[in-house]
């Protein structure tokens, strides 16, 4: 099979050549569960899903899932695979690699931090405002 092209809103046009890059990909596990690859592309065709918005450590899934989609005769959503927030090692922050909690105690000063990662202004005033704010920001931006 050909390469798999598909457009990313923010990383622009992608492509991977799933046999070379990847290979063979299980679609069900050794315990009879089937495999995330299989599973999100139904639950997604189930749920009438548009629009995938992830983040950017799972852009190469996407070509498996678009191949899925297509033997399966299933529609493919719009992808957007946002920035990842980066430790000093360079790494994702995430419980797997011990990433300390947020801290709740200021939401706004945490959430408008996560906000410049995405891209967005800061914001100020009250928690629900600021929300707004971004939600037309994000909207303005990628839809």
């Amino acid at each position: 099979m050909a390469s798999v092209q598909w457009l990313d809103r923010r990383l622009g046009w992608q492509s991977q050549d799933v046999a070379l890059e990847v290979g063979d990909f299980i679609l069900k596990r050794a315990d009879g569960c089937f495999a995330y690859q299989l599973a999100v592309v139904v639950d997604d065709a189930a749920q009438g899903i548009t629009d995938v918005v992830r983040g950017a450590d799972l852009a190469d899934n996407t070509a498996r899932q678009i191949m899925l989609q297509r033997a399966l005769g299933l529609p493919t959503p719009r992808y957007l695979h946002t920035p990842l927030v980066l430790g000093p090692d360079g790494h994702k922050l995430s419980k797997q690699n011990g990433a300390q909690a947020l801290d709740t105690t200021q939401p706004l000063a945490t959430l408008n931090a996560a906000a410049r990662v995405l891209g967005l202004a800061a914001a100020s005033g009250a928690v629900a405002d600021a929300l707004g704010q971004w939600v037309t920001q994000w909207r303005g931006q990628w839809l």
